[in-house]
């Protein structure tokens, strides 16, 4: 594993890649319901707009409405601001809708590409992470610290499980409830602490209200493992039943588990409580590490290749868990803060070096598309060199023909 790559991906891997062939199956109810507003919205969205830049300016606008409510709650336990819970609602809507138009503004101005499928993927990666812990801090959720890193770590493993069965079946499937329910659920809970207050949350009746989240939880980990394990067990799409790259079905399960078994650990072991005490910056260090993971699976996938074991991320968990071994040399709070600088630099440097490599190997622009747009019946070819990554690769032949309609988001 060497520290610094020049190149991440490989002659092989970038042809697999331009090769690839977005597929995903949805039966979500609120989608068909959400249509409409999704249209409407794209319709009015300028034609010089590029797809991942709207893409990049929801989740901007997420990460931002998520940190005002950790700045005033950065334990979970204290009441938050009902207009930071308000905003924090806001924030999840405009990711949402802006997330499910990326795809339409693609094949709107004829700008689809692999990349924007990645760079789609990378983006709901990290605000998983961020809409999470929203939503924990919400309901003052740190009054109950590992019913809290439950919560957190549940949402990360149902987004990599999905990408775990897309490497292994070759298409990413999602459900009669899925992403888009969670997120409305979220903008629900966002909204009742705004109106109410978080300390609704906790009133009792048989249990704790807020104890209805972690059923929910509970109830989305059993459907999601389910559907992972019917899809191990029929085997993969690959020789031998393997996975999309040829390697074994179960591999997947490792890089994700040196992520989470860690945060476990050193969690459970520290002598200064640094997760109970600090809940929002443990959440977002080991959640940058697990959207850096699920990112390379994406890669992976997309560029059916072995996924890698190891990762310099891991070396933020790597200096807790030192720090703890050598009985806490350096106070733990200022490791966890050099831990979080770590693996949020090393995600950024990684995803800024994936995206330059496909965008010139494919002869696009990330953040820009030439105006007035190609029609969409042009022929792909490389001289149409100011192509655009999009937020969302095509669905099908006959999508493309149909732009505004039945693009079903899959961000999370």
């Amino acid at each position: 594993m060497q520290f610094y790559k020049e190149r991440i991906l490989n002659a092989a891997q970038l042809k697999r890649l331009s090769e690839h062939k977005y597929s995903c199956t949805s039966a979500s109810i609120l989608d068909a319901w959400l249509q409409p507003w999704w249209c409407w919205l794209v319709s009015k969205t300028p034609l010089w707009l590029a797809p991942n830049l709207i893409t990049i300016l929801g989740l901007i606008v997420n990460i931002v409405t998520t940190l005002i409510l950790i700045w005033y709650s950065p334990d979970a336990r204290q009441e938050p601001p009902r207009w930071a819970c308000a905003l924090c609602a806001l924030g999840v809507f405009i990711y949402q809708s802006l997330d499910a138009i990326d795809g339409k503004q693609a094949r709107r101005t004829g700008s689809q590409s692999p990349l924007g499928e990645l760079f789609d993927h990378g983006c709901d990666s990290i605000s998983t992470v961020f809409i999470a812990l929203g939503a924990c801090i919400a309901v003052k959720l740190g009054e109950y610290p590992t019913w809290m890193f439950f919560q957190c770590f549940c949402a990360m493993t149902l987004f990599y499980c999905a990408h775990w069965q897309a490497y292994v079946t070759g298409t990413l499937k999602m459900g009669r409830i899925d992403v888009t329910e969670a997120q409305y659920a979220i903008i629900g809970i966002h909204l009742v602490s705004a109106v109410l207050g978080s300390d609704a949350w906790a009133t009792k009746g048989t249990l704790e209200v807020r104890y209805s989240l972690g059923v929910v939880a509970v109830a989305g980990v059993a459907l999601t493992l389910a559907s992972l394990a019917a899809a191990i067990a029929a085997g993969g799409v690959g020789k031998n039943g393997s996975t999309v790259a040829g390697t074994s079905i179960l591999s997947p399960v490792i890089p994700f588990s040196l992520v989470v078994v860690p945060a476990f650990i050193i969690f459970q072991k520290s002598e200064s409580h640094v997760y109970e005490n600090h809940p929002a910056l443990y959440i977002l260090a080991f959640g940058m590490v697990a959207a850096k993971v699920t990112n390379r699976l994406v890669v992976a996938h997309m560029t059916k290749s072995e996924m890698e074991y190891y990762d310099w991320s891991l070396l933020g968990p790597a200096m807790l868990f030192l720090n703890q071994y050598f009985n806490n040399a350096i106070p733990e709070y200022y490791v966890l803060w050099l831990c979080t600088i770590w693996v949020v630099a090393n995600l950024m440097r990684y995803c800024g070096q994936i995206c330059l490599e496909i965008c010139d190997h494919l002869k696009i622009h990330l953040f820009r598309i030439p105006y007035p747009p190609a029609p969409l019946s042009m022929p792909t070819s490389p001289k149409h060199a100011e192509r655009n990554a999009t937020s969302d690769s095509e669905k099908s032949e006959t999508e493309d023909s149909a732009p505004l309609i039945n693009n079903n988001s899959i961000s999370l």
